[in-house]
């Protein structure tokens, strides 16, 4: 017969990292298991009865015991010299293949898959997918932008963020902008609704029944949102829109407009107008930087939550789904915080600049 053991003494601190590595989902079972033997042990628990309960052998209790003794908690997850399956591809290798996916495309396509790059480098595409993973490599994606080459940019961007960050005494800052050409589509067939195991359906082609525009207003203080559905998009649906807005908010207020560079902004009916309302003080972004005016994000979301996938049989449907959300929103509005800085999104732009000018 064997000696009892005796109970196996583990601070505190071991024993809530030894707790939380048996609870971590990514740990491995291996890795786990020598955390529960050590966790039994250190409870009293003879090392028969700990072999028995996770069914391996009692040398296995007993060369863990000892290895913990010994190294600690990293005992544990330590590989020790020789062991582990060994390495078939090779460090050359790995950088072989990040580098053509970094700076080649193949003859056929723009970007490689796992497959073709597999086939380049005789390798198979479970490789290639573990060592993007690895890299952070993801050939399929793509993200957009643009850098502004207004020459007034910093001048326009310290404008309009002062606006947001720090906005004037008794004045009102709007943020103004047009969603044309909204669609009204009717799909040709009616979708299944949502149950349990599938998700909603909808035909993938469509019939139009004509567009409206979306003039809106965001006040930046509130959330709220002043908007109007007319039919064009010119000058003079600006101006009757502007007019609305002067009839919105007390006269003894000023009305900081933020505004982009379309030219309905700009038309001499627009200034001659402006010219003899003096409240009203119009702050361009900068060509191309459609992303300062806060009014954008909420077209996306009205966009992803209420026309995208709206069915309307014509452009008053539309018209009326457009006000509802306008209407319910405006309940509980939430204002859009802004948050970054003149020169954090200065100092970014020249990042991005100087990546640019290096790669070209």
């Amino acid at each position: 017969m064997w000696a009892p053991a005796e109970k196996l003494v583990i601070s505190a601190e071991d024993r809530r990292l030894l707790e939380t590595w048996t609870r971590a989902h990514g740990a491995p079972q291996s890795v786990a298991m020598r955390c529960q033997v050590i966790l039994l042990a250190a409870g009293g628990v003879a090392n028969n009865a700990i072999a028995k309960e996770l069914r391996i052998s009692r040398p296995t209790v007993l060369l863990w015991r000892d290895r913990f003794a010994v190294g600690g908690p990293q005992a544990l997850v330590a590989v020790a010299p020789g062991r582990g399956r060994p390495r078939t591809i090779t460090a050359a290798k790995v950088k072989r293949v990040v580098t053509a996916t970094t700076q080649t495309t193949p003859k056929t396509a723009t970007h490689w898959s796992t497959r073709t790059m597999a086939q380049a480098q005789g390798v198979s595409h479970a490789t290639v997918q573990r060592i993007w993973d690895a890299h952070g490599l993801q050939p399929h994606r793509t993200r957009t932008f643009k850098l502004s080459r207004d020459k007034r940019f910093v001048e326009k961007l310290t404008d309009v963020v002062g606006l947001y960050l720090n906005p004037p005494d008794k004045a009102i800052v709007l943020c103004v902008d047009e969603k044309s050409q909204i669609q009204a589509l009717d799909r040709t067939q009616p979708g299944l609704p949502l149950k349990k195991g599938r998700c909603g359906t909808m035909t993938h082609d469509y019939k139009r029944h004509g567009t409206t525009t979306l003039f809106a207003a965001l006040h930046v203080a509130e959330g709220r949102v002043i908007g109007q559905c007319l039919p064009h998009h010119t000058n003079q649906e600006f101006l009757k829109f502007l007019r609305r807005l002067d009839r919105e908010f007390p006269r003894t207020l000023m009305l900081h407009l933020i505004v982009d560079n379309y030219g309905t902004h700009k038309h001499p009916n627009v200034t001659t107008w402006l010219a003899a309302h003096p409240r009203f003080v119009l702050h361009f972004t900068p060509t191309s930087a459609s992303w300062l005016n806060l009014v954008e994000r909420w077209f996306r979301d009205l966009t992803t939550k209420r026309i995208r996938r709206g069915v309307f049989h014509s452009v008053d449907d539309l018209v009326a789904a457009i006000e509802t959300y306008l209407r319910e929103t405006n309940k509980n509005p939430k204002p859009l915080v802004w948050t970054a800085s003149v020169e954090t999104i200065l100092e970014k732009i020249a990042r991005c600049k100087a990546t640019f000018e290096t790669l070209h």
